[in-house]
């Protein structure tokens, strides 16, 4: 048997030797790739432009494919759905507590823009945009976020004029040369300094700071806490409480039979006392009258605007203004808002947004003001609009 495997050994060995000069020769197979093939690999776009194919591509072409191919996940308005990311919106956000990052509030370079939809989009369906339709899009989103006006096309040739708001935020990161030198010298070993002793944990001593929500300091709030804003305050209960004493006490220290009697006459010619701590608001003048059901159906029926408009105390512009005290104010009243070419020349013209302007915006907003940033389709239900109007006002300023 140890013969056998000699013999197999050897011949494996021979047949090795024979076979090395034959490895070491070119095998003849293939061809160097020809430039365009190369070209048609290597489809990076730095951000000085190096590798931009020819095209252009305008605003109203990259909505229409936009909704095609990319509102599915990012919705229609770049606000992002479900946990898919918002693409617009987020300016002067990134010093928040959840800063919004989107190409307008965060991307450096529009470069990346290009290249990721171009390279990687849409979802499932990568490099199945042409190159004409990534100008288009990427065009679309410089509109979203307000940094281009609607008639704004753009092209290999005005690629490099675009600077995006943040393209200054970002620094090379320098650490190899600042901070890895001191981790490579010889460490101390020995009589470095004196002894460090732990005596207290700096729970025990209180020193951890927090917000004023009591957290530990940079406690990321929840989603819907952050977007809500500070909390109203609670109403006092000083006034509730005192209020029970303060009768016990009159009741106890009546000076007499004749004041007990009066007692009765007096608080049946006064105004019934109210309990400061739950005495409702008087009602507006505005919203006086309005069937609260009606705006409760606005108020439910608005959150198809939500995502891009915000309401409330706190309120912030998004994608689009917030809408507090709209009702009744002149066109382009939310300060710090770029609002469309449209929208301004409507404004200077003087539109107000009455109920009847209202109810036209809402029912076709491209119909009613060619160009508007607004893409949202409309609410085809006069009820609907009604709601949703007797809800902003409910709102006021």
């Amino acid at each position: 048997m140890s013969k056998l495997r000699n013999r197999l050994a050897c011949t494996a060995l021979g047949l090795l030797f024979l076979a090395t000069p034959a490895l070491a020769e070119k095998l003849g197979l293939g061809r160097p790739a020809l430039p365009e093939e190369v070209s048609a690999w290597d489809v990076a776009i730095l951000p000085d432009g190096t590798g931009l194919r020819p095209g252009s591509g305008d605003v109203a072409t990259g909505d229409e494919v936009f909704a095609e191919k990319c509102a599915t996940c990012h919705g229609e308005f770049a606000e992002g759905l479900d946990a898919w990311p918002v693409l617009a919106g987020g300016e002067g956000t990134l010093t928040d507590r959840r800063p919004v990052k989107t190409i307008g509030s965060y991307w450096p370079y529009l470069s990346t823009v290009w290249d990721y939809v171009h390279r990687s989009m849409p979802f499932g369906s990568a490099q199945t945009v042409t190159v004409d339709e990534t100008y288009a899009i990427t065009a679309f989103l410089l509109y979203s976020n307000g940094l281009v006006d609607e008639d704004f096309t753009l092209s290999n040739e005005n690629f490099k004029e675009v600077v995006l708001p943040n393209a200054d935020g970002f620094y090379v990161d320098d650490r190899p040369e600042t901070e890895y030198p001191k981790f490579r010298v010889e460490p101390c070993m020995k009589d470095c300094g004196p002894a460090v002793k732990v005596t207290k944990r700096a729970v025990e001593l209180k020193v951890t700071p927090t917000d004023a929500d009591g957290r530990p300091a940079g406690t990321i709030p929840a989603y819907d806490e952050a977007s809500a804003g500070e909390p109203a305050a609670a109403p006092s209960t000083d006034t509730a409480e005192a209020a029970p004493v303060e009768g016990q006490e009159q009741a106890a220290t009546a000076p007499s039979t004749e004041a007990a009697q009066a007692a009765p006459t007096a608080a049946a010619e006064a105004p019934p006392a109210t309990d400061a701590a739950t005495a409702p608001a008087p009602a507006s003048t505005e919203t006086a009258g309005v069937d609260p059901a009606l705006i409760d159906q606005g108020k439910n029926v608005f959150k198809k605007c939500s995502a891009c408009h915000k309401v409330g105390e706190g309120a912030k512009n998004g994608t689009g203004p917030q809408l507090n005290g709209i009702v009744g104010s002149a066109a382009g009243h939310a300060e710090g808002f770029k609002y469309s070419k449209a929208l301004a020349e409507k404004a200077a013209a003087g539109l107000t947004w009455n109920d009847a302007e209202l109810q036209a915006f809402l029912e076709n907003p491209k119909d009613f003001m060619k160009g508007t940033k607004m893409t949202f389709a409309g609410l085809k239900k006069a009820e609907d609009r009604a709601a949703v109007i007797a809800y902003l006002r409910s709102i006021g300023k």
